[in-house]
């Protein structure tokens, strides 16, 4: 699989990391912000390895589990003062379960939280 099946000429410049794996957990796509993010582990060295690999439990068994049945998985994380949502969410190619997409991305700590009815 390469970029170009991808179609994701937009996420190069997204301002998140956008890192892609296919069902078996191989990374086949990172955006710019991904390998700059990931840089200390390989950055674009880890294209073509395995996402499992760069996860400690319990988070390699909750994504073994997504890569098993799709579903979505969202949570925040907090390291040296900054606060990051990170959203995975399966991927689909022609109605096919084709892998999951991670994408993350800062919060502003200021970010004014909104109560609609």
């Amino acid at each position: 699989m390469t970029l170009n099946d991808l179609n994701v000429d937009w996420a190069e410049e997204f301002s998140g990391a956008i890192t892609v794996c296919d069902r078996k957990g191989t990374i086949v796509y990172m955006n710019q912000r991904s390998v700059e993010q990931f840089h200390n582990y390989g950055g674009a060295g880890l294209l073509g390895t395995n996402l499992l690999d760069c996860h400690p439990e319990p988070s390699k068994t909750r994504l073994k589990e997504m890569l098993e049945q799709p579903v979505d998985n969202m949570y925040t994380t907090e390291k040296d003062g900054k606060t990051k949502i990170i959203y995975q969410t399966p991927w689909y190619q022609s109605g096919m379960f084709r892998g999951v997409i991670e994408i993350s991305f800062q919060l502003d700590g200021a970010m004014p939280h909104f109560f609609r009815k």
